[in-house]
């Protein structure tokens, strides 16, 4: 959960200069569940699961307007989706649920304010469920953010930022840190550094202008509002990933991304939608498993 709640804000307020279409689907084998408390870590009996994640998601500039040093002015909107099928097996407690579904809708802003800083604005809502009955969609199951961070462009490549988020996963609206990165570079190596959706990095070979290969590691997840025995639950699937892609690009828009590798640590809990949650000294997670995805990217 602490994971989501940092990179909730940078997430709204990803905003890409053009249109852009993405569909994912990912799997997480099966693998062990743990219990880390204290200084120990130990097996939850003979706990298992794995996981697909289906997602996707639309960004569509609204407004642009570049200026002098081609740095743009612009409103966007974005919206995306997921769903989560958690297979969870041998588990005797409530440690766990098996689906989480949620929607995204989000209005952007990025404008330049001098030579070497933009300002990139961001409001949004969000729906976070257990399930997918529309019908049981309640407030408490909504979940609004905004806040604002400043870019400072170092180099034409390279772009870091900090600001302000804000939401209300524990119920009250709540400021936390936001921290922006973005590292690029060009050519036949190339290496990718970011920090705008959660966090990905990636260094490969460009094998001609319709094949990549990369190494890559991201940091992702989702999650679930809900009640469990009385009281307001956060129900949170994260996950860190490393592997090869290859990406095959069809023409100037189109790409397709093919993702082998591991899921080398799995946090899955289900904890009390408190600010004292945060800073509990237990935690479950599920073991390393394989992971493969595949992903469409459509670009206009």
């Amino acid at each position: 959960m602490r994971l989501l709640l940092i990179c909730l804000f940078v997430n709204i307020a990803c905003v890409q200069i053009h249109s852009q279409i993405t569909f994912k689907t990912e799997y997480f084998g099966k693998s062990q569940y743990r219990i880390t408390e204290n200084d120990t870590d130990e097996k939850v009996g003979n706990s298992k699961g794995s996981a697909m994640v289906y997602q996707g998601d639309i960004n569509i500039p609204l407004s642009t307007k570049l200026d002098e040093n081609n740095r743009p002015t612009m409103w966007a909107i974005s919206a995306g989706g997921s769903y989560t099928k958690l297979d969870n097996k041998n588990f005797t407690e409530p440690l766990v649920i098996d689906e989480i579904m949620n929607l995204g809708l989000s209005l952007n802003h990025l404008r330049p304010i001098g030579d070497r800083w933009s300002m990139m604005i961001g409001i949004g809502g969000g729906i976070y469920m257990p399930n997918t009955r529309f019908s049981q969609i309640r407030f408490k199951n909504v979940l609004g953010s905004g806040g604002v961070v400043f870019i400072y462009h170092l180099k034409p490549n390279l772009e870091l930022g900090g600001g302000i988020a804000i939401n209300n996963s524990f119920g009250y609206p709540m400021a936390f840190p936001a921290l922006y990165l973005n590292w690029t570079t060009k050519g036949q190596f190339a290496v990718k550094i970011s920090m705008m959706k959660g966090l990905d990095i990636s260094a490969g070979y460009n094998f001609s202008r319709y094949l990549s290969l990369n190494f890559i590691a991201e940091m992702n997840g989702q999650m679930a509002l809900f009640e469990q025995d009385g009281k307001d639950k956060i129900f949170s699937h994260q996950y860190i990933i490393t592997g090869l892609r290859p990406e095959i690009k069809i023409g100037k828009h189109i790409s397709i991304p093919i993702t082998a590798g591991i899921s080398a640590i799995r946090p899955t809990e289900i904890t009390n939608r408190s600010l004292k949650s945060m800073f509990q000294d237990r935690g479950y997670y599920f073991q390393v498993a394989p992971y493969a995805s595949a992903g469409l990217r459509v670009g206009f």
